[in-house]
């Protein structure tokens, strides 16, 4: 089971994320307006901090929408796995799958009428995406850190519908993994993204914070990271 932790914006921030013992670590860069926005320079510095962690690998998250953007940012950086964040086609998805070996991580958002996106899975799949991570959308059309919990039988419904591996998002706390049992014992669950409840009440994250997720989830020690459809 694997541990991401979404919106580091410094190396003190990678770092104890490292001792907390994530194992994902998701750095913004494409996300207009989000308050852990990366610059390309920003990015590449940060993700030199994440490949010295004994434990820590980077996940470029983006709602960008232009494979010829995403290439040069993933290189730059040399960032190993890209979350698509937003509502990008199956196309860019077989575009970088073509071109690079990145492990892509496309979101499925829950919480709204969702049967147009429901209906790309089949071709999300066929063009190569590794994983999905489902995740809420806020009752404002936010998507992405919302601290919105989905309900158990949302999650199921559309991971019923898969047949790639998922991550769960969406208000992951340290103590409701029992809310969502079913989900963890679905055959196709990889894992939690955690973003509200990693940080303290201003908003920085916390390696006590982050402990606490991975004990209440019962994340082992050396997950490990893995990638491709298995």
């Amino acid at each position: 089971m694997l541990l991401k932790i979404c919106g580091a914006g410094s190396a003190e921030d990678v770092a104890s994320l490292d001792r907390a013992g994530a194992d994902l670590v998701g750095l913004w860069h494409g996300v207009p307006g989000g308050r852990a926005e990366l610059t390309l320079r920003q990015l590449a510095l940060l993700t030199d901090s994440v490949h010295r962690m004994a434990r820590l690998r980077p996940v470029l998250v983006t709602f960008l929408n232009d494979a010829e953007a995403l290439h040069t940012a993933t290189a730059a950086a040399r960032v190993p796995w890209v979350q698509l964040h937003g509502y990008q086609p199956p196309g860019l998805v077989r575009a970088l799958k073509a071109t690079t070996d990145l492990t892509v991580v496309k979101v499925l958002h829950l919480g709204t009428d969702t049967r147009a996106e429901r209906s790309l899975i089949a071709a999300y799949e066929r063009a190569g995406t590794d994983l999905f991570l489902l995740d809420t959308v806020a009752g404002d059309g936010r998507i992405g850190s919302t601290g919105q919990p989905a309900g158990c039988e949302a999650v199921l419904g559309i991971a019923d519908r898969l047949s790639r591996p998922f991550l769960l998002a969406g208000g992951i706390s340290a103590d409701n993994r029992e809310a969502y049992r079913a989900v963890v014992d679905h055959p196709l669950f990889r894992g939690i993204d955690v973003d509200t409840a990693a940080r303290d009440p201003d908003g920085r994250l916390s390696t006590e914070r982050v402990a606490a997720v991975r004990r209440g989830w019962r994340v082992p020690d050396g997950a490990g990271v893995v990638g491709g459809s298995g």
